[in-house]
């Protein structure tokens, strides 16, 4: 095998032989395959971006790693940063090869963009979605909206204050009315601050998601517990109207009889994060839905507050139970002592009749498994395989995943049709859920221009093991045709396609989008424990620093949402010193200064200087 010359430090002129001649093979290889892709894809069409994706992905057909290996030892580019601008560094190692070995200067040009034309070009299609760029970190910051965005001004202005660059509003969740006062306190807030907040709606697309639970009939309770607007979520929350929280004050008590009539009280606390109120239950109390609570102030008694809402029941699974995921629509509730199997209802019902025995499921990002058993008139029994030693509890509105099985899926139901007329007067941008193929994306832009929208920009959310092995075809078809995004959508993707390919697949997807210089939000359970808990886990701060990576990052809501954006953006800025996307920079490292620093005073002492 060739080797380095006799210098040691300059290659063997056949090295630079063979490297030349197979880099040239593999240029006219790329030119070939790319130009057939592309006409297959796109015909007589044509532009930078789409040229450099059908390069990519010709190139990519090729196990590099010999030649790397040949590169690296001539201390020549590996080509493996190259996705932005493909050509570019295969045609200047061909010219420097060349200008070394004394040959005629290889072929005309055919990169169509440079290193600094590609940068610009994925640049310009981030503004175009997400607004201007961050001044000090290398990723928009995009955030779900909680109900309660609706209700509380100042949420959106705190947010945007924290780092928030565009704002998600899920159309699986409320109704136009409350995403209007959501939409009405996101612009009031953006113009205070005199920064831009772009809104992405999500269409809901399929109900792939567990119903509703019946509410608890008793619920004990002792310590803290938190007051929030609306129905609960968790089993440490009541509900009252908002009204009524808006009236407690650190130090007010409601007082009460209990479910069993013992005198208890409830001390308020103070506000908390989410437009909740902190309270505690000195002493251990019994609720249930005819609970009276008296709000006591100043020496006063006030009249009787408003019904409250319970948590809904606790439905906990262990492995070995039964599950029925019903048609019907009624709530959901636990095993009955007859032998009945605990319940809930399939929000997409007709899924279920392209289910087969031996069907795995998996509800709640993943966290509740179990396989098909039956399938009958009234649902499907799922037997519960993987649960946990302590088992997992059973909520509403949790994602229902079916991994092996191939669902057909409508990219638009009538639900969705109907969003899209709320969605392209007040959105910025529209978000397809479970988008699958290129045909999906056509048939939103076909409904976007019937909607006077034909412009709206798309994110295409990847979320099934369809949706990854389509989306190269999904890109090469909207590439520079329709303003266009890709979320990695990890929480279900890593259920369809299993936990130990995620971090493999989710990095292919970042740099074929680079390639078609298509922004991407790297989404799903990023600082969640922050988020919803208020601590810190190593995990998930080795992720978010992963994330800098992605051109936008998602938070989902949670009670300490405000301490996760700014930690985030800390994170952001530091990474933006060692990495730009996967290049890394090689700023001076304090590590290595203050030891040679010191080194340098430890030799001038021992010289007596």
């Amino acid at each position: 095998m060739p080797t380095l010359s006799s210098h040691g430090a300059l290659p063997d002129r056949h090295l630079l032989i063979d490297l030349y001649d197979r880099l040239d093979q593999l240029r006219r290889s790329v030119l070939t395959d790319a130009a057939r892709l592309q006409r297959a894809c796109r015909g007589d069409d044509d532009s930078p971006s789409l040229r450099n994706c059908a390069h990519y992905l010709a190139l990519r057909t090729h196990d590099l790693r010999p030649l790397q290996e040949l590169l690296g030892q001539c201390a020549l580019s590996s080509l493996g940063r190259s996705e932005a601008h493909v050509m570019a560094p295969l045609e200047c190692l061909l010219a420097l090869l060349a200008a070394v070995l004394g040959r005629p200067e290889p072929l005309d040009s055919a990169a169509p963009v440079s290193y600094t034309t590609g940068r610009r070009a994925l640049l310009a299609n981030r503004v175009r979605l997400f607004g201007p760029l961050p001044t000090t970190r290398p990723s928009h910051f995009l955030v779900t909206m909680p109900r309660t965005a609706a209700e509380d001004p100042g949420l959106a202005a705190r947010l945007i204050r924290s780092g928030m660059d565009c704002a998600r509003i899920n159309c699986a969740h409320d109704d136009a009315e409350v995403w209007a006062a959501m939409i009405r306190n996101l612009r009031a807030a953006a113009d205070a601050a005199g920064r831009e907040c772009r809104i992405l709606m999500d269409l809901a697309g399929p109900k792939l998601r567990t119903g509703a639970v019946i509410s608890a009939d008793v619920v004990r309770l002792r310590g803290p517990v938190r007051l929030v607007p609306g129905r609960p979520a968790q089993p440490d929350e009541l509900g009252f109207p908002q009204q009524v929280l808006a009236a407690l004050k650190a130090g007010d008590a409601l007082s009460l009889r209990d479910a069993r009539g013992k005198k208890r009280e409830l001390v308020i606390d103070g506000p908390a994060p989410g437009g909740a109120v902190a309270a505690q239950f000195p002493r251990s109390a019994e609720i249930g839905p005819k609970t009276e609570f008296r709000l006591r102030a100043g020496g006063h008694r006030s009249a009787v507050c408003p019904a409250l809402a319970l948590p809904p029941a606790e439905i906990r699974l262990f492995e070995g139970d039964a599950l029925l995921l019903e048609r019907s629509p009624r709530p959901g509730g636990p095993a009955r002592p007859d032998g009945g199997p605990a319940h809930i209802a399939c929000g997409e019902p007709g899924v279920l009749d392209q289910l087969r025995p031996g069907a795995a499921v998996w509800i709640d990002d993943g966290k509740l498994g179990g396989v098909v058993e039956r399938i009958d008139a009234q649902g499907a029994l799922v037997r519960i395989t993987a649960a946990g030693t302590r088992g997992r509890r059973l909520r509403p509105d949790r994602g229902i995943n079916f991994p092996d099985t191939g669902l057909r899926l409508p990219a638009l139901n009538d639900k969705d049709r109907r969003d899209l007329d709320f969605v392209c007067r007040h959105a910025d941008l529209v978000g397809l859920s479970f988008a699958q193929a290129r045909t999906d994306l056509e048939e939103l832009r076909a409904a976007l221009a019937e909607r006077g929208a034909p412009v709206m920009p798309i994110i295409a959310k990847i979320e099934t093991a369809r949706g990854v092995d389509n989306l190269a075809e999904m890109l090469l078809g909207m590439v520079d045709r329709h303003p266009f995004g890709v979320m990695i959508a990890r929480g279900d993707l890593m259920v369809e396609i299993g936990g130990e390919r995620m971090a493999e697949l989710q990095e292919e997807m970042l740099w074929l989008c680079e390639a078609a210089h298509v922004p991407v939000i790297w989404a799903t359970q990023v600082l969640e424990s922050l988020a919803h808990d208020g601590v810190l886990s190593r995990p998930e701060l080795t992720d978010a620093a992963m994330s800098a990576r992605a051109d936008c990052v998602m938070l989902n809501k949670g009670p300490y949402l405000e301490r996760a954006l700014t930690t985030l953006a800390d994170i952001h800025t530091r990474m933006a010193g060692h990495q730009d996307k996967k290049n890394p920079r090689l700023r001076a490292l304090a590590l290595a200064s203050r030891l040679v620093a010191s080194e340098g005073v430890a030799s001038a002492e021992a010289d007596g200087g």
